[in-house]
């Protein structure tokens, strides 16, 4: 008997994205980028967190740019409209 193992999907992380460029006024906006308020954004994504900054460094070409993976999904208030709605979608 031939056992085939198979390593599992990764799991959707979230990240918290900060880089200083004016991301809807960009000619590739970025739709996997939800926005809180200017310049700071939230992802999921199933790539490290090496991947998701040099994927959005290369695509946008901030000076200033972080990436933080969160442990669980944050709390706030005040935040752009529908980034709570996108946030309790994702865990449904």
């Amino acid at each position: 008997m031939r056992r085939s193992w198979r390593m599992a999907d990764p799991v959707p992380a979230l990240y918290l994205v900060y880089l200083d460029v004016a991301v809807a006024d960009h000619p590739d906006p970025a739709s996997d980028l939800v926005p809180l308020a200017p310049g700071l954004f939230l992802t999921e994504s199933s790539r490290t967190r090496s991947q998701v900054y040099h994927a959005i460094k290369r695509r946008f070409a901030p000076r200033r740019l972080l990436v933080a993976p969160l442990a669980d999904d944050p709390k706030f208030k005040g935040m752009q409209a529908g980034a709570l709605a996108w946030l309790r979608r994702r865990g449904a």
